[in-house]
């Protein structure tokens, strides 16, 4: 979003996890919906996913050269948004 859709915000995130966190985290998730899912066939989807965003021609999925990239694989809600809120706080940036 921070290389096409808003190149000149004052602030870019580039939330990332590993494969293997974003898939428990939908398998948690679709698991508390009552779908019968597989955590292998979750992951095999997001590696497949993750490969056809980064190599598409238009837009590919990539860090802004001025984002901040946060790793939330190790990290609650909580955390992440607290860590966002806090680079919003650095900048001086108003809502």
């Amino acid at each position: 979003m921070g290389t096409v859709v808003f190149p000149d915000a004052p602030l870019k995130i580039f939330l990332t996890a590993s494969a293997e966190e974003r898939a428990r985290r939908r398998y948690l998730q679709l698991k508390a919906k009552g779908d019968d899912v597989s955590l292998s066939s979750l992951l095999d989807e997001i590696c497949a996913r993750d490969e056809r965003d980064t190599q598409r021609a238009v837009a590919p999925l990539k860090p802004a050269h001025d984002a901040i990239q946060l790793d939330s694989t190790e990290l609650s809600i909580e955390q992440v948004l607290e860590r966002i809120l806090s680079e919003i706080a650095l900048r001086g940036i108003a809502g």
